[in-house]
């Protein structure tokens, strides 16, 4: 079983974070499938489902959406429940902050917690991925195939990078800036060559979502990221660790993002599909 997370090639790094492989197979079980508590991290993906379909339930819904086969797949700003299949394997391309928008020109807003099915933006390139996929079971031949296709739309991309781009990236890492470890707006705004407004509205657009609101989910990620891999810390030394002034903003994200209290959410993150094999996502 596999949850593997990898560089993409050089020439992919400017519009590529990291690629993820995820491989589960249940089949030989027949407990009931355990669910996925998705976690909002600062991320617009392309995601490929390569052998048995998921489905998503969203807060404060009953009903569960089915994924199509590839998926775009917007920021979240709420935790979704992922219900995976007996047989999952997911290769999931994150991309660089504004890097989706720059590759197809779609407004990142109208993704927001939600997905669209990729075959109706890229109709018959995508397809023909699709089904070279699931003709392999090789990792390596499926992330050949994977960068191929993001190579051609890196030559035919929409838009070229510009200053927001490069400063909505450093939100991935605050260290970038030094003392202004939580820079302002208006920091941000000039550091981008745009006003205030000009910066929100354009962030809107590549992000989905606006800059403060981007921070929040990158700090509330890394403090899960940061539990998951160190069980034993203690939540104000996670807070700490992963930037929060103190122990309440933390508790304050987290009711936000997942409408439950960190000791909960973490309860519910160790019933994840990846646990069963031993694994953890950090």
């Amino acid at each position: 079983m596999l949850l593997h997370y990898f560089l993409p090639s050089p020439a992919l790094r400017e519009y590529v974070r990291l690629l993820q492989l995820i491989h589960f197979d249940f089949s030989a079980s027949a407990a009931a499938l355990p669910v996925k508590p998705y976690w909002p991290r600062p991320e617009n993906c392309l995601a490929f489902y390569l052998r048995d379909p998921e489905a998503v339930r969203y807060v404060g819904s009953s009903q569960l959406v089915a994924k199509p086969r590839v998926a775009l797949i917007g920021q979240p700003t709420a935790v979704t429940h992922r219900h995976v299949g007996r047989h999952c394997l997911v290769l999931q391309v994150v991309f660089q902050p504004g890097a989706l928008h720059r590759l197809t020109g779609l407004p990142m807003s109208e993704l927001t917690n939600t997905f669209v099915d990729a075959e109706a933006v890229f109709p018959r390139e995508i397809s023909r991925v699709a089904e070279r996929l699931g003709g392999t079971d090789q990792y390596a031949e499926m992330t050949a195939i994977v960068e191929a296709f993001l190579l051609q739309l890196v030559r035919r991309r929409r838009h070229e990078l510009l200053p927001i781009d490069k400063v909505n990236r450093l939100l991935l890492d605050p260290g970038h800036f030094g003392v202004l470890r939580r820079p302002t707006v208006e920091q941000l705004a000039s550091a981008a060559c745009l006003s205030v407004k000009q910066y929100y509205r354009n962030s809107v657009a590549r992000l989905g979502v606006g800059p403060k609101l981007f921070g929040r989910i990158t700090h509330f990620d890394h403090a899960i990221k940061l539990h998951n891999a160190h069980p034993g810390l203690d939540w104000l030394s996670v807070a700490l660790a992963a930037g929060y002034h103190d122990y309440q903003h933390l508790v304050r994200d987290v009711k936000h993002f997942t409408a439950h209290t960190p000791t909960e959410f973490a309860q519910q993150e160790t019933q994840a599909p990846e646990r069963a094999f031993g694994l953890i996502e950090t």
